[in-house]
């Protein structure tokens, strides 16, 4: 059939490769605004959950949610249909209101930028694992060499006068 009519061939071929498909792996960083210790200890497992619920409503994957009372790192597969910036916004967002609504704090807020790195599937548990021990982790390193740290490993240039805000 393609020897006798090659366009019928080539527009089954196109048709059948419609499908868009896309597995992108987001290690994403933000923190509360100023960098202010303004989550509560004994709500941040509830409000991690609470963050993967919002990332599954906004068509991405969640893998692993976890943080400080002052930040938060989230793993996650992002969505083929919308874009980082629209899912963030959502995460934020959501989870804001969440904060203020079930821990008596009023007046909550994200940072307004954010630290979005892409990770090879190969790094995915090395990643979760490092969530996971955020606690830990923070013993000895702040939230601000931390992120400084990550933006040198994936060679992202910051200004700090502008980063913090």
């Amino acid at each position: 059939i393609t020897f006798i009519l090659p366009e019928l061939h080539l527009y089954l071929y196109h048709n059948a490769m419609a499908q868009s498909l896309s597995k992108v792996y987001i290690h994403l960083v933000f923190s509360t605004k100023n960098r202010i210790h303004l989550l509560p200890q004994e709500h941040l497992n509830e409000l991690h959950q609470h963050v993967r619920e919002i990332i599954a409503m906004n068509d991405c994957v969640p893998i692993e949610v976890g943080g400080t009372t002052n930040h938060i790192h989230i793993l996650y597969v992002q969505s083929k249909i919308q874009s980082m910036s629209q899912s963030v916004r959502s995460f934020k967002m959501y989870s804001s209101k969440w904060v203020n609504q079930h821990t008596g704090r009023h007046d909550f807020s994200w940072q307004e930028g954010y630290g979005a790195f892409s990770i090879s599937a190969s790094h995915v548990e090395a990643v979760s694992e490092y969530i996971r021990n955020q606690e830990e982790h923070h013993k000895r390193v702040s939230f601000e060499d931390e992120f400084c740290r990550l933006c040198h490993l994936f060679n992202v240039k910051i200004d700090e006068r502008y980063v913090w805000g």
